[in-house]
This record gives structure tokens, sequence and C-alpha cells, in this order.
């Protein structure tokens, strides 16, 4: 009796960073002959992956950047050095981008923990004990709720110096 192998439909995904196209294949998905690949690579405008054995392995994002480098050249009539300009300034910017976060972040932070010692500084404040002439003690808080009145020697009164 022989046994049935039953085939599911398995969905891999797969990093849209990692290399799994042979050139011919990136060339064909971006519409280019693979010399212009290499070409690109040559300039730096790409750098796929290598397999082992040295062989360049395309991924999503190589072909996705290949289709904007034909787009700015075939659509918008730049010039090679101005889509490695394009991406310089892209490249900068994002760096840029990823500082305003970090800053933004930080800020928040520093936000947070100001509020956090102002707070204490609060609460400390409520729990200074100010010495009067005469040895009362009163706490700052209650300085306010009521006037504390030191005799003077002959008679009179004052009004102790905080």
């Amino acid at each position: 009796m022989a046994t049935r192998r039953v085939r599911t439909s398995a969905r891999v995904e797969v990093a849209s960073d990692r290399g799994v196209f042979m050139i011919s294949v990136a060339a064909e998905l971006a519409d280019m002959h693979p010399q212009t690949l290499r070409m690109y690579e040559a300039r730096g405008l790409i750098e796929p992956k290598r397999s082992p054995k040295g062989t360049r392995l395309y991924s999503h994002k190589d072909v996705e950047r290949l289709r904007r480098i034909q787009a700015m050249t075939a659509e918008l009539g730049m010039n090679l050095a101005g889509v490695e300009r394009v991406f310089e300034l892209e490249e900068q910017l994002g760096g840029m981008e990823r500082k305003i976060r970090l800053l933004e972040k930080r800020a928040a932070e520093l936000k947070a923990e100001v509020e956090r010692l102002e707070q204490v500084r609060r609460e400390l404040r409520a729990e200074i004990v100010p010495y009067v002439k005469g040895g009362a003690i009163v706490r700052n808080a209650d300085v306010k709720r009521f006037t504390v009145r030191v005799q003077r020697p002959g008679g009179g009164t004052q009004r102790p110096s905080a």
C-alpha cells in the first residue's frame, strides 16, 4: 500500500534586504540589461550581496532601488551623478531624522526628570523647618498659617524674621 503525500502550500516570507535574485533575474525584474547592473555596482549606486562563491545576489530592496534609478534617469532626465547626489541627500536626511527622534526622546526624558525634581523640591520645601529667635521651631508650611510673636525684653513683642 502506497502512502500519499499531501502538499501544503506554505508561504515563505523573505526579508526585503536578503539577497535572493541572481543578476539575470534582478535585471529582468528591473527591466534592465545585466551589464547595466554591473555598471551601477561599479559606480556604487547599488551593493548586491554575494554568495559564498561570489555570485551577486540582489534583494527586493535592490530591485526597488534599480527601478528608482531607472525612473530618475528615464522619466526625470537625471544623469547618474544626479542620482548619486539624490541618494546621498536621502541618506543624510535619514540620519538627521534618526538624530531628531533620539533628541526628542532625550528631551522627553529630561522634561520628566525636571518635573520629578520640581516635585521633590516642593516636598522638601514644605519640610524645611526655619529657626525662629527665642527657640520656637516652626515648619515652613505653618509659617504662613499663623504668626509667631516673640516677647522682647522690656515688655513689647516683635515679629520674628524668617
